[in-house]
């Protein structure tokens, strides 16, 4: 009875460690709170980016990736290129951008 405790307690303890290591985040996946986190910081952007009159929302799309917020798609000038940058850099949260932006 008394082995059996302890061989549960390692099959337990076991778990527990490979469960840990699970949900860690590694250089190509996010861990859960990171995706959390990530998804606030991009809603954030398109938030402030909607809020800027000058620019046309529906035309950039934004994403985050381990708080690198990128921005992608078309828009009518240069000035709207450094308006959209200068407002995803700041947010709060946002570790880097990069502006992928391109003027049609």
């Amino acid at each position: 009875m008394l082995k059996l405790q302890r061989i549960l307690r390692l099959v337990v303890c076991a778990g527990l460690v490979g469960a840990s290591f699970g949900c860690a985040s590694s250089r190509t996946h996010e861990s859960t709170g990171e995706y959390v986190d990530n998804t606030v910081i991009t809603t954030k952007v398109k938030a402030a980016i909607f809020n800027e009159a000058s620019l046309k929302t529906l035309q950039i799309s934004v994403k985050t990736y381990k708080d690198e917020v990128q921005l992608s798609g078309f828009v009518d000038s240069a000035q709207s290129v450094a308006k959209a940058g200068e407002i995803a850099r700041s947010v709060p949260g946002v570790g880097s951008v990069k502006n992928d932006l391109r003027v049609k």
